[in-house]
């Protein structure tokens, strides 16, 4: 492309940038990402820490393109190696963006959320999104609320919305426009995510491991791609489950293999979604024990 065509294809005024999505775990960073570029990118659960690599969601418009960071929700409670590489994550991303958006959920504002207030960088816009207030009964209260936050830090906007919901998002893609940096867009007009399709994969099984197995069973579990294959329309997927003991092995096979079909079966299907066309999916569960704490496993599963 001539730098003669770039010129009629980009508005002047074009804005584009990074903005990280920010907060402790649980108050809805991932599906917030997820309704604003309209498509599943990041895998959700109600369990905290589900999110635990920095992932990318593209949105584009007319006379913007957003790039928006996701990042694991900052902690300060089990620190072992794989929580620090994630708190990492966080720290990196405020590092390296345009915007921040704080996320908290209405009327609850705690120390949790105070330590998260510390890592903002200081010469970056923030943005604070009150979210779940669809789930306030008495909405008067949050106008207090507001004002208390307003003191709380320099935030330049504050937007009430409800990611769930979709309320209000319009509101919040306004609020923060005006603080993206001029540049011409960094991604093509189709693109949704710079992660591939393999990452993609496995986080949608591991998000069904958050979804289906019971409270603390997740968290010992990582998932590895072993073989990736394109034949036409058919993507062929071999997956491995990494549990850390025995015991955990045989609750996500589940009795008669029944728990392990539900997770192949749901994740095959989003999958498919997601890839748009046919998917075969096989996967085992193999015990390897320590692996949060194993510098070498965290490393091939990108989080070093």
């Amino acid at each position: 492309m001539t730098s003669d065509h770039m010129e009629h294809t980009f508005h002047a005024e074009y804005r584009c940038g990074y903005v990280a999505i920010v907060g402790r775990p649980n108050v809805g960073k991932s599906t917030l990402l997820n309704r604003m570029i309209g498509q599943k990118i990041s895998i959700t659960s109600k369990k905290p820490q589900t999110t635990r690599h920095r992932i990318t969601g593209i949105l584009t418009e007319a006379q913007s393109q957003f790039v928006f960071v996701d990042t694991p929700g900052f902690q300060s409670q089990h620190l072992n190696r794989l929580n620090s590489a994630m708190n990492r994550v966080v720290t990196q991303s405020l590092r390296d963006v345009d915007v921040v958006v704080l996320v908290i959920e209405a009327m609850h504002f705690d120390n949790r959320d105070k330590l998260v207030i510390k890592l903002l960088p200081v010469d970056r816009p923030v943005i604070l999104a009150i979210n779940k207030v669809d789930l306030l009964s008495d909405k008067s209260q949050l106008l207090p609320f507001l004002d208390k936050m307003a003191k709380t830090y320099s935030f330049r906007e504050i937007v009430p919305v409800s990611a769930e919901r979709g309320t209000q998002l319009p509101a919040l893609i306004n609020a923060i426009r005006p603080y993206l940096p001029l540049n011409p867009p960094f991604f093509a007009e189709d693109e949704v995510t710079d992660r591939d399709e393999r990452f993609i994969a496995a986080e949608l099984v591991r998000e069904k491991l958050f979804r289906l197995l019971g409270e603390e069973v997740p968290y010992s579990t990582s998932v590895v791609i072993d073989q990736f294959q394109t034949e036409g329309e058919l993507r062929k997927i071999h997956v491995s489950i990494l549990v850390d003991k025995p015991n955990q092995k045989a609750i996500v096979i589940g009795k008669g293999g029944e728990k392990l079909k539900l997770i192949g079966t749901t994740a095959r299907k989003d999958m498919e979604e997601s890839f748009g066309g046919k998917v075969y999916l096989q996967i085992w569960v193999k015990v390897k024990s320590g692996w949060a704490d194993d510098a070498r496993t965290l490393r091939s599963l990108g989080y070093e």
